[in-house]
């Protein structure tokens, strides 16, 4: 027989298991908000520099070589970024799961 106080107790259990969920899942998201503005922040600050030096140079090979340097910058930038806001979606994505781990515990013990 399945008293009140089970029913009780699995309710509350079920939306702190949500509640948890939620927090992970804001802070995670915060994180993510963050390194995109950083790569930004930095993408611009890049780009602004590229433009100061641009103009001071007097000859095509000059030009070409602050271009190059710029180019070769701005991917390696572009891929470090990308590869930890990666990692922060696949770190967010644990947290945000990882409070369910227990319920499912409950319902699939093992064996």
């Amino acid at each position: 027989m399945v008293k009140v106080e089970d029913i009780q107790n699995y309710g509350k259990e079920q939306l702190e298991t949500i509640s948890a969920s939620a927090s992970n899942l804001q802070n995670g998201v915060q994180a993510i908000a963050t390194a995109y503005g950083d790569y930004a922040k930095k993408s611009f600050e890049d780009t602004k520099s590229f433009v100061e030096k641009l103009s001071g140079v007097r000859s095509l090979d000059k030009a070409l070589e602050a271009q190059t340097e710029y180019a070769r910058s701005a991917y390696e930038t572009f891929v470090a970024e990308s590869q930890k806001i990666a990692g922060l979606y696949s770190d967010c994505a644990k947290q945000t799961f990882k409070p369910f781990e227990g319920l499912v515990a409950k319902f699939n013990p093992a064996h």
